[in-house]
């Protein structure tokens, strides 16, 4: 049976929040370069089939379903330093998660033969996302539930990477629109070489916000359990499968990320494409990030009052709301499409500042019914997940940009134009929709329930 100590070495405070929050700054500044500007970059500067591009996004995805559980158990057994068990990684993995990042967005082999573009991209994407992004991702994840036992602390740690993640967000969502498109006739196209470039400058960045998190953050949850007294991946697997508030968060990220990332990568096509405005495309970024910075200001009182499921299931209802409405009036003047979108992105950001604590409750919640703290295992199987929603966002999004037509020849009409404004609402009304349901009716661990696990795991530390 695993033991937990807590290390009083420095309480905890702002300074672990800081360094938290740059944790995600590092992550996102790949993720979401990726999540939001792939496909764009090798649709339209490397010439590749949407759907083959989002073929490839799927089957990596599902290497990670292997690489994320095994990155998770290797984390758990990991041995525990004088910094953590968890810290060590962040420093090891900081370098090749940024270069394999950049090597993704070659635009010199633009005009190499398509065997070999594609090759490239199998290979660069599956070393950045399915072996050092999952072995900095992982660690970095199930720090937080070792940072501090208490439920407010651990809210305000998914407050501040959700502002971190917000911060790169911006940075990458509103600076590349800026600087990466150029005007070609009465088109607006992607610029291949100096999105290398900035793909260049953004993994520099993350080394530096990796270290900042490396240094400022300090494990206190120490966990004693020797290598040899974890349980089997099998047995690990059985108590997930039987875990409902697992398994239904488990649902509930990939549908959340099958609507959230599918607004994010085609924005990449309705603003350019549809609006012709990037410039609106950056605008609306920054606009996301007033949006997250409310939410980032209401979300911990309110779920102090609600609970954190509960007001995850309103916010996911307005987001829906919003889209459908959007769907509805379609219109013609792009700032009226950003105002109204901007209020989709405050009913998500409730969510997304809460999102994070969700996890630390599963994790509390399974060592109560397992009597063993398992944070490497349980994370690997969340963030698989969110991989999943991942793939299924980005094979969704080929897959219907390929049927309504899109290539870099047809991008501009007008045929495909309407399609690509349907893609843009539809599909994240049903995705905010259904998480809404899910969090409502399926996810257990609700307001009372959570605090019922605090005070029993409360009991069962202070009498060790």
């Amino acid at each position: 049976m695993s033991i937990s100590r807590i290390n009083e070495s420095r309480p905890f405070g702002l300074r672990d929040k800081l360094g938290y929050l740059f944790g995600d700054f590092g992550n996102d500044f790949t993720f979401i370069l990726s999540s939001s500007f792939l496909l764009k970059f090798y649709t339209d500067v490397m010439g590749i089939a949407p759907w083959i591009v989002g073929l490839v996004i799927t089957f990596a995805r599902f290497v990670d379903g292997f690489t994320d559980v095994t990155m998770g158990r290797i984390a758990d057994r990991s041995r525990v330093t004088e910094v953590g068990k968890f810290k060590p990684w962040i420093r090891r993995m900081a370098a090749p998660v940024a270069i394999a990042s950049f090597l993704i967005y070659q635009s010199a082999f633009a005009g190499a033969a398509m065997w070999f573009k594609i090759t490239w991209l199998v290979v660069t994407y599956i070393l950045w996302g399915s072996i050092f992004y999952t072995s900095i991702n992982i660690p970095y994840g199930s720090m937080a539930s070792s940072i501090s036992p208490e439920p407010g602390d651990r809210q305000s740690l998914s407050t501040f990477r959700t502002m971190g993640s917000t911060l790169a967000g911006v940075i990458v969502g509103a600076g590349i629109p800026l600087f990466a498109y150029d005007k070609v006739g009465e088109n607006t196209v992607l610029n291949g070489p100096r999105f290398t470039l900035i793909a260049g400058i953004f993994s520099i960045l993350s080394i530096i916000c990796y270290l900042l998190c490396y240094t400022l953050t300090t494990e206190r949850v120490v966990s004693d359990t020797a290598p040899r007294e974890q349980p089997s991946v099998g047995r690990m697997l059985g108590d997930a499968i039987k875990n409902r508030a697992l398994i239904s968060i488990i649902v509930g990220s990939i549908v959340m990320l099958l609507a959230q990332l599918t607004m994010q990568s085609m924005s990449n096509y309705i603003y350019p494409n549809y609006y012709g405005n990037v410039r609106a495309q950056s605008v609306s970024t920054l606009a996301m990030m007033g949006g997250m910075m409310i939410a980032a200001a209401v979300a911990k009182p309110l779920a102090k009052r609600f609970g954190k499921a509960e007001i995850s299931a309103a916010s996911n209802l307005l987001a829906a709301a919003v889209c459908i409405l959007l769907f509805a009036i379609r219109p013609e003047n792009v700032w009226i499409y950003v105002l109204v979108n901007l209020v989709s992105w405050l009913g998500l950001g409730i969510f997304a500042m809460v999102s994070w604590a969700l996890i630390t409750d599963v994790i509390d919640d399974a060592e109560l019914r397992n009597g063993r703290r398992e944070d490497g295992s349980i994370y690997a199987l969340y963030s698989f997940a969110r991989k999943l929603g991942q793939a299924a966002s980005a094979g969704l999004t080929g897959a219907l940009l390929s049927a309504i037509g899109y290539s870099d020849k047809t991008a501009f009409d007008e045929g495909v134009l309407r399609g690509v404004y349907d893609i843009s609402t539809l599909v994240p009304a049903l995705g905010f929709g259904a998480l809404a349901l899910i969090l409502w009716f399926w996810y257990p661990l609700h307001k009372r329930k959570v605090e019922e696990n605090v005070r029993l795991l409360e009991l069962k530390h202070k009498s060790r």
